[in-house]
């Protein structure tokens, strides 16, 4: 193939690799947003709404990492190309998971249904950890949209709000439960919201950080909430954050 005419057929490529990435995070984006909204009123037609998404995340997903192997495979891209390429690949699975952690929220909205008739009475924090969360995730998918890497650059620092409200969550939760003041089984569902939510903020800010990589080239170090309070220098072990150890779909439950 000539070389104009395989750069016209790498370019029309990368077009729809992008398009259908920018798809994949709203699809991601609205099925969170649905998950929380479902959560606050213990919608179950919100919740089936969220296990449609869910299905349509995962085979667009699959779309997008089958597109990304053929570019590699055919037509050997370099330098910014290949960057957006490596980029898009681990995106799909930071998005997928953000669906499948969406699915989760959804799941539990069912079990809170028979259990918990009254949940703004005992939400608390939850909504504004909610709201921290898909404004990151938000945040993220625009940065890859605009290929605005500034906007993203120190996302990581914003995701501390969300680790410092799971954590006074927790506590609450856990002195509700003792005092009598909460069901132990829905305190303890409540306790897995934030744990699904904590885990979206993360996706978010690995979303926030390989759209810094794609655009500028520079690879952020993984720096710790723990280590940023005590103004330490970065953890040699550079990645985005949940990079290993995290749950994959059809295996996390």
């Amino acid at each position: 193939m000539p070389q104009a005419a395989e750069r016209k057929a790498l370019e029309r490529s990368l077009k729809k690799l992008n398009e259908n990435t920018i798809t994949l995070a709203e699809l991601s984006e609205i099925a969170i947003r649905k998950a929380v909204y479902g959560l606050d009123r213990l919608d179950p037609g919100v919740a089936d709404d969220v296990f449609i998404l869910d299905q349509e995340i995962y085979a667009l997903q699959v779309e997008i990492e089958k597109t990304c192997v053929d570019l590699l495979a055919l037509h050997a891209p370099v330098a910014r190309d290949l960057r957006t390429i490596t980029t898009c690949l681990k995106i799909t699975t930071d998005l997928d998971r953000i669906g499948r952690y969406a699915k989760d929220i959804a799941e539990l909205v069912l079990q809170f249904h028979a259990k918990e008739p009254n949940p703004a009475g005992t939400l608390g924090k939850i909504p504004r950890m909610a709201e921290v969360a898909v404004d990151l995730v938000d945040r993220a998918t625009r940065a890859f949209v605009e290929r605005d890497a500034e906007s993203v650059r120190h996302i990581e620092e914003d995701d501390d709000a969300v680790d410092l409200l799971h954590d006074e969550i927790f506590q609450e939760i856990v002195a509700q439960m003792k005092a009598g003041a909460l069901d132990i089984e829905v305190g303890a569902r409540y306790i897995l919201v934030t744990r699904y939510l904590e885990r979206i903020a993360d996706h978010a800010v690995n979303i926030g950080q390989r759209v810094v990589y794609m655009v500028t080239g520079d690879l952020a170090p993984r720096v710790r909430a723990a280590e940023r309070a005590k103004g330490r220098p970065p953890a040699r072990d550079g990645g985005p954050r949940g990079s290993t150890g995290d749950n994959h779909r059809g295996t996390d439950k």
